[in-house]
């Protein structure tokens, strides 16, 4: 019989050398320009200051449902990693958003479990839907909030709901 094992390392929880900010889930949309029409998930602040990050339509409707706090009938991929991470006495520390490379960002799961913490690397928003699940706080580091909010103006977007009915 298989065992299933996470290999923590030992230290430090902070996974990067980042300025944490703690952010909010503003909601769900889908940016609608000529081009595409592209799921998207906003944080904020609570100063004004906005993260779009794009992501896939399946993690969007996960995310969408965990902020609306729908329980499916049968459990998403982000429900079970949650149920696995309980079964194995894994806590879910907080979610860190923490770089960008050629507009792709990136974040890391803070885990802790038989008395260590862990870091693990994942797409922001498969971590968003966990973390939302989870009940977990989201940090963005200082910089990308700041170079988000010079790179202008959020496209124009529609609720990810109301998208969906249509």
């Amino acid at each position: 019989m298989q065992t299933l094992s996470l290999i923590l390392r030992q230290g430090d929880v902070s996974c990067t050398d980042m300025q944490p900010v703690r952010c909010e889930v503003r909601g769900v949309f889908v940016a609608i320009n000529d081009a595409a029409t592209v799921p998207v998930v906003v944080l904020t602040d609570g100063k004004n200051r906005l993260l779009p990050i794009f992501v896939g339509l399946w993690e969007a409707v996960s995310i969408n449902s965990a902020l609306n706090k729908e329980v499916p009938p049968r459990p998403f991929t982000h429900d079970l990693i949650l149920d696995l991470m309980e079964r194995f006495s894994i806590t879910l520390d907080h979610l860190q958003i923490d770089s960008e490379k050629d507009g792709v960002y990136y974040a890391q799961l803070v885990l802790a479990g038989a008395g260590r913490e862990e870091c693990i690397d994942c797409r922001p928003s498969d971590g968003i839907a966990v973390a939302l699940r989870a009940g977990v706080p989201v940090f963005v580091d200082e910089g990308l909030l700041a170079t988000a909010e010079q790179g202008g103006s959020v496209p124009e977007m529609v609720d990810l709901s109301t998208f969906l009915q249509k």
